[in-house]
């Protein structure tokens, strides 16, 4: 019997090793991004100190690839060159390989793609391609590239071949290529410096305008293509509407919202957004759902829905928030992104967008099937044409403004739906991170005051939240599956969290939120603020925090926020000084290049017209709250046991009274001055 159990076991084993020809060293890493390498010929390392001793110590150059999961040319890069044996045997010979995921990194991804930037005079992506000397200095980056060079483009294979052969008769040429770069960089952080002046009282106009200079009117959104939804800059816009009433700023962020929501960049069967679209008119999108996206936009159509009342903003944000807690919530906590690829069974491979394309002829048999007439309206109205827009006459869906809305829209939806529903679902990344899940739960918080359902969904996520990632007075970045943490968190995490923490003070009154965002807020400045300045990071990389938007609402920026909000709620001047001395050091880009820095332009305006904290007891608050139905964006809610309401600026208090119409009055009245 023991023998029979044995052989049993054997041909498990057996089994499994099959399986898999190759494993490198990151079949031992919790990322999932790093796992999907972890059967590649290449003898991969993770980004350690024992990996860069080895290059040193071989005196071989050190290939680095950044990426991370649900990365559609990541994907390619993977299964075109990193699987094949040819460029194996080159980096496994030549050089020490390191992949590092970028969402578990985000440090060493910003430091190498400002070198990428610094370099190229353009912005990076991902995978990035970085190749270093023994000593870890940087001599050349790349985006994605080919396995062979093709089309004027050169590809990996040449390229690991060339700098083999110069490290070992030419190495002079890498090391002044290096050096130079180490130069520029010590040039460059100089630079950063930018001068004081004087900051306008133009900020907002200024940004305006430049939002309308990049304004595509036939299409609305920014810029032509790729297109981005820019969630920061449309919160921007409905906050300048809400603060001075100017319907330009309204007009240009409901037009964008308005053209999303009917596009493709919508998932128009089921809900959320895609990340951004390739073309000029939102309706070929890169195929990845991210969470940083989704909250985002869901705090933007919230926002406009308040204003406007417009029936396809709430239908956005139910169908949104319903996908969500469908597709990425677990246990009260969201996952970080659904992959842009899925498997296709008729080229039985990884395609990108192979879950969600129809043909014309496969949508027109499954509704023919359910009894649906006038079928070519309906196929025309989502956007499903014979060609299509994608490979193999595929299409993606979408609203076609000039098609009349079928009558059983509802029905035809449904029935692509289930369609749909037969294929494999895309590869879903089950990271915990803590600022992504920071902005989703600000966004459930926010919709908490369309429905309280989501505040209650809300409060159990940021009570989850902090269980997972706060421990022992540490903040930690992620969480994966049952792994304790052990990545310490970044100044986005903080900043991210300590808004949520804020946010949901304000919801529910619940004084450990608020006592929690101070001793965060402490603890960030203590790690990322030194000499007036903050940092992303301190290790490996001294990273300077900047102001610019990236894929979300920039850290720094929400930090100001912050720092304004507590310098209210916890009555302490510091704060606002803080926040000033970011104001000073960025008055130039604020002067000049508003724009650019969007939710920055928010935070001075609310910075120059000044928070108004309400202090009574949480009844009393309650009423007032009801009152003034959000009417004055920037009065801040402080639970205590006054008698009467006091209404208070961040050094002065200036009404009290224990009538919540005669406070509604003194508000008006500081407001309208």
């Amino acid at each position: 019997m023991i023998k029979i159990i044995f052989l049993l076991v054997f041909f498990v084993f057996s089994l499994e090793a099959k399986a898999y020809t190759y494993t490198n060293l990151l079949i031992h890493s919790k990322s999932p991004y790093l796992l999907q390498h972890a059967h590649n010929p290449i003898h991969w390392h993770t980004w350690d100190k024992k990996a860069f001793t080895l290059a040193k110590h071989k005196h071989k150059l050190i290939f680095l690839s950044i990426g991370y999961s649900t990365c559609h040319w990541c994907h390619e890069m993977e299964r075109q060159s990193f699987s094949n044996l040819k460029v194996a045997k080159i980096l496994n010979k030549y050089y020490i390989s390191i992949a590092v995921d970028k969402e578990q990194r985000p440090d060493i991804d910003r430091h190498f793609q400002s070198i990428y930037t610094m370099m190229h005079k353009r912005s990076g992506g991902w995978p990035l391609t970085v190749f270093l000397t023994p000593n870890a200095k940087p001599f050349f980056t790349a985006t994605y590239l080919p396995r062979q060079s093709k089309d004027g483009y050169i590809g990996l294979l040449p390229l690991l071949q060339y700098f083999a052969k110069l490290h070992r008769h030419h190495n002079r040429k890498i090391k002044d290529a290096a050096a130079k770069i180490v130069q520029l960089q010590s040039i460059m952080s100089k630079d950063e410096n930018l001068p004081a002046t004087k900051i306008t009282s133009s900020t907002t106009s200024l940004f305006l305008n430049g939002i309308k200079k990049q304004y595509d009117k036939d299409n609305p959104g920014i810029n032509i293509e790729p297109k981005f939804p820019h969630a920061s800059a449309i919160n921007s816009l409905i906050f300048i509407y809400q603060t001075s009433k100017n319907t330009t700023a309204l007009h240009l962020a409901t037009s964008m919202l308005s053209t999303m929501a009917k596009g493709g960049i919508y998932d128009q069967l089921s809900g959320g957004f895609f990340r951004y679209t390739t073309d000029d008119r939102w309706i070929d999108p890169h195929f990845e759902k991210m969470l940083y996206t989704n909250a985002g936009l869901l705090q933007d159509y919230i926002k406009a829905y308040g204003i406007t009342k417009k029936p396809l903003y709430l239908h956005v944000i139910k169908q949104t928030i319903a996908f969500m807690q469908r597709r990425f919530q677990k246990n009260n906590l969201y996952f970080s992104a659904i992959d842009a690829d899925s498997y296709n069974p008729k080229t039985k491979q990884l395609q990108e967008g192979a879950y969600y394309l129809f043909t014309y002829n496969n949508a027109k048999r499954a509704l023919s099937s359910h009894g649906i007439k006038n079928i070519k309206i309906a196929l025309a109205y989502l956007g499903i044409t014979k060609n299509g827009d994608f490979k193999d006459n595929q299409s993606n869906i979408y609203i076609n403004p000039f098609i009349k809305k079928p009558p059983d829209i509802a029905l035809v939806k449904k029935i692509l739906l289930t369609l749909r529903r037969r294929r494999p679902y895309p590869f879903i990344d089950k990271k915990i991170l803590t600022s992504w899940n920071s902005l989703y739960i600000k966004s459930l918080f926010l919709a908490g005051d369309l429905n309280r359902h989501y505040q209650d969904m809300a409060i159990k996520s940021l009570d989850r939240l902090i269980g997972a990632v706060y421990i022992k007075h540490t903040l930690y970045h992620e969480k994966i599956g049952t792994y304790a943490p052990y990545i310490k968190a970044n100044l986005e995490d903080y900043s991210f969290l300590i808004q949520t923490l804020i946010a949901g003070y304000e919801k529910s009154f619940t004084s450990r939120y608020l006592t929690l965002a101070d001793t965060l807020i402490k603890q960030a400045i203590r790690k990322f603020y030194k000499h007036h300045i903050w940092y992303i990071a301190l290790k490996p990389f001294k990273i300077k925090a900047t102001l610019f938007n990236n894929a979300h609402v920039n850290p720094l920026a929400i930090m100001t926020d912050n720092l304004l909000k507590l310098a209210i709620l916890q009555e302490n001047l510091s704060y606002q000084n803080m926040a000033k001395t970011i104001f000073i050091q960025n008055s130039l880009l604020l002067n000049r290049y508003p724009w650019l820095i969007p939710q920055t332009v928010v935070e001075y305006e609310k910075y120059k017209k000044g928070f108004i904290g309400i202090k009574a007891t949480k009844t009393k608050l309650k009423i007032l709250k009801y009152k003034l139905k959000n009417r004055y964006p920037l009065v801040l809610y402080k639970a205590t046991n006054n008698a009467q309401y006091m209404a208070c600026m961040v050094n002065n208090c200036f009404a009290y009274s224990k009538n919540a119409d005669n406070i509604i009055k003194a508000i008006a009245s500081k407001y309208t001055k």
